[in-house]
């Protein structure tokens, strides 16, 4: 088989099957804009580093300039030439003659981000072509530590990291970039009605307390059972969903600039059940009354329209139990990558798998939080990991949650950027009823009932970026609905408190 060398129209260079896709010339055309104009190279650095370059020489080259740039001297032929006096690649292609002939064959800077470009769409075709030869060479080997569906996620996460490079700078950025960011941040807060900086749950008292959903945090949602973990989360998945409106965002780009696109893992109950749930809330229709479909007509009718009205909400659904966190944030990825991913829920933490590899459940649970910590991070969304409290809440005469009643507390409170409880002391106070004869004790009860129906707290216990306190919200069990407590001051606002 002969090798045919063909040229593209971009002027890239493509041998069939044994050389990668690399362009000689765009390489040489950019170093020589460098040597012959220093400034030129602000132009390109946010595109391309050493590592984009083909040729092993162009790169040591760039990476000379470069480093010279930073230190603001002066990167020329005659000033590289002393850095290159043994470099043996540079001798076969002519010696430091050769910076000077880049330097004398270089075209005007105007197309240098072009040649830049060029440059770095071919860096990427080939890492395509060497993740997809390592992707066939770990296909073939045949290895009890290394599972298929395990070679899946890792080549899912190294595509997705491919996908990813060029559009988000990383390591180290200057503090007034930082600061810029900061003020922005700040300025979007100030300029949206309610002055959140993050996204808004829907629940105006909790909005107070957090500034809304701050990107990049991780959120955990902890409780008792039948405190209202999983309807809180619901309640506020649907708030953000329902309100999603999409436009431009303050950088240029397309997104949310209200609500957002929700991604909720419920790995404890169904899809059907959790839409029914929702739809119970939307339509004002208790969920027993929907599992056993006994309704009246007009309640089935609200109960169609709702879920008419609910068919285009962006709020995905992912039922698969058990699901190891590695497998849980490559389709978190995927689904940011085909639909947006504005906020990420995953219901409930213990459910989780980690790894495989822990010996103990402790470094398992830390190995999930510090996995949906870089979730967050990552994806550059808040995600909320609702939790169990351990069973020692219910020894104590004040049930009221507490830091160390998380299980496993160490990772999780460490890593978490909020921490929230759901109390509900209604719940413990029924259980508190005392005999029909002792009327005085009946009385007392019924007072205490009264004062506590309806009502719900969000203790929240740890805030990195805020107070620490407590928000009152309403419960409405029927409809498995937080919604916001009406204050003494806002009766005359009507029954809703809206």
């Amino acid at each position: 088989m002969n090798e045919l060398t063909t040229f593209n129209p971009t002027g890239a260079e493509v041998q069939d099957a044994d050389t990668m896709p690399h362009s000689i010339e765009a390489e040489q055309q950019l170093l020589g804009a460098i040597l012959t104009n220093n400034d030129v190279y602000d132009r390109v650095a946010s595109i391309i580093n050493s590592k984009h370059f083909y040729d092993p020489v162009h790169a040591r080259i760039y990476e000379v300039a470069a480093a010279r740039i930073a230190k603001n001297n002066l990167a020329s032929p005659v000033t590289l030439k002393a850095f290159f006096d043994d470099d043996e690649g540079l001798k076969e292609l002519g010696g430091p003659a050769y910076l000077a002939r880049l330097a004398g064959a270089a075209i005007s800077a105007y197309a240098v981000r072009d040649y830049a470009q060029m440059i770095h769409d071919l860096a990427v075709r080939r890492e395509l072509i060497r993740l997809g030869h390592e992707i066939v060479d770990r296909a073939k080997k045949v290895d009890i530590d290394s599972e298929p569906k395990e070679q899946i996620v890792e080549a899912e996460q190294s595509l997705y990291r491919l996908s990813e490079q060029g559009q988000t700078a990383s390591g180290f950025q200057s503090f007034l970039r930082a600061v810029t960011d900061a003020v922005n941040m700040a300025n979007a807060a100030y300029q949206r009605e309610g002055g959140l900086a993050g996204i808004s749950t829907g629940l105006i008292d909790m909005d107070k307390k957090l500034g809304g959903l701050h990107k990049s945090d991780l959120l955990i949602l902890a409780g008792r059972p039948s405190m209202g973990k999983t309807s809180l989360a619901t309640n506020i998945a649907f708030n953000i969903a329902k309100t999603y409106r999409k436009g431009t965002l303050p950088d240029g780009t397309e997104g949310a600039v209200e609500g957002g696109v929700v991604g909720f893992y419920s790995l404890e109950m169904s899809a059907e059940q959790l839409a029914a749930r929702i739809l119970s809330e939307a339509a004002e229709v208790p969920s027993e009354q929907i599992r056993r479909g006994d309704m009246t007509e007009v309640e089935f009718r609200r109960f169609v329209d709702a879920a008419k009205s609910l068919e285009a909400c962006p709020l995905f659904i992912d039922d698969t139990p058990a699901l190891p966190i590695a497998q849980l944030a490559v389709r978190a990825r995927r689904l940011k990558r085909t639909h947006g991913l504005d906020v990420l829920i995953v219901d409930y933490l213990q459910l989780v798998r980690g790894g495989g590899r822990s010996e103990n459940r402790v470094n398992e649970i830390s190995e999930i939080t510090m996995g949906l910590k870089a979730i967050a991070k990552e994806l550059n969304i808040p995600v909320i990991a609702l939790s169990q409290l351990s069973r020692q809440v219910e020894n104590r005469e004040d049930k009221r949650p507490q830091l160390s009643d998380l299980r496993e507390s160490g990772s999780i409170e460490q890593d978490a950027d909020v921490v929230m409880f759901v109390f509900r002391e209604e719940y413990y106070k029924e259980r508190e009823k005392p005999g029909d004869h002792d009327l005085e004790a009946m009385a007392k009860w019924q007072d205490e009932m009264e004062r506590l129906h309806g009502k719900a707290e969000v203790v929240i216990g740890k805030q990195r970026h805020g107070p620490i306190g407590t928000v009152e919200l309403s419960f409405e069990g029927r409809f498995t609905r937080f919604g916001n407590l009406v204050k003494p001051w806002q009766q005359t606002d009507g029954p809703d408190g809206f």
